[in-house]
């Protein structure tokens, strides 16, 4: 049994005869009865009453006939739906993100996305950098946002963001009224540090080492607002990006360039280059190296 069986059946009981069911399919009438009468073989059964002047169905022909057409409806429907996937008119992605990351680079941007694609869905959950490679190996996220570099042999990049990273102090530090800092000079102050699972602790620790030091750890936090809340209350200093550095008006904290060394911090949205992309993580990924971000802050 086959599509074309149940098409030419199923117009020929609609139309309740042979020579319609040609004109609307273009196909000749010898060929419908041949499919037909194949359809009728295969079943073992007889589908139409060709004794009248009008085809009649049988009472198994009309059973066929409305087995026929929701089977046919289906096929259409899935055809749709492939046809709606590929023209990205709906689909899911899902994104890892570093924890306030998001809010500073993706609102505008889901915003745009979200007007052009709207059947599409968006979901993104918080990780740290590192977090985000092994989701992505996993399976638990289409792609994600982390910081450069990356293993480019397995990851493509879309450039989101470069920046500095500067010292923040508490308003009563001595480096609170200078404009700049030499990364040396920080050798003997208590550092306040992310945790080893967030790629900003490997990056200040390496910046250290080559400024000829091992930086002092008061405290460590997963916790970006905790970081922040500890230098206020003059627990230490903390180096942290200057867009997130200019989002703590609120806090009695003061952000001091780095002369020397500069560090830099990209950050990058990563996709595997080894693993099916659907259409609308392909899109999306598109649509972002087409808009791409405008610095924070």
């Amino acid at each position: 049994m086959d599509i074309k069986q149940l098409q030419y059946f199923a117009e020929v009981a609609k139309h309740k005869n042979f020579t319609k069911a040609s004109q609307v399919l273009f196909v000749s009438q010898p060929s419908i009865s041949k499919m037909i009468k194949s359809l009728e073989d295969e079943l073992g059964v007889t589908l139409l009453d060709r004794s009248e002047r009008e085809v009649v169905l049988t009472d198994t022909g009309k059973l066929v006939n409305e087995k026929a057409l929701n089977i046919l409806q289906l096929l259409e429907e899935l055809s749709s739906s492939v046809n709606e996937l590929v023209q990205v008119q709906r689909g899911n992605v899902k994104m890892g993100i570093m924890p306030t990351i998001g809010a500073l680079l993706f609102p505008k941007i889901i915003a745009g996305f979200k007007k052009r694609y709207p059947g599409i869905e968006i979901q993104m959950v918080e990780y740290s950098a590192k977090q985000v490679e092994t989701q992505m190996e996993q399976g638990n996220i289409d792609f994600g946002v982390t910081v450069l570099p990356v293993n480019t042999r397995r990851y493509g990049t879309v450039s989101l963001l470069t920046e500095e990273l500067v010292v923040i102090v508490s308003r009563q530090h001595w480096l609170a009224g200078r404009a700049s800092v030499g990364l040396a000079e920080l050798k003997n102050e208590p550092f306040i540090l992310f945790t080893k699972e967030f790629a900003l602790h490997d990056v200040v620790w390496q910046a250290c080492l080559q400024a000829g030091f091992e930086p002092e750890v008061a405290h460590m936090t997963s916790l970006w607002d905790f970081c922040c809340e500890m230098v206020a209350s003059q627990l230490g200093i903390s180096l942290i990006p200057r867009s997130m550095a200019s989002r703590l008006h609120h806090l009695a904290v003061h952000p001091v360039s780095i002369s020397h060394p500069q560090i830099a911090w990209e950050l990058a949205l990563i996709y595997p280059r080894d693993k099916y992309l659907s259409y609308a993580s392909r899109e999306f990924i598109a649509y972002i190296q087409a808009n791409p971000p405008n610095q924070p802050g």
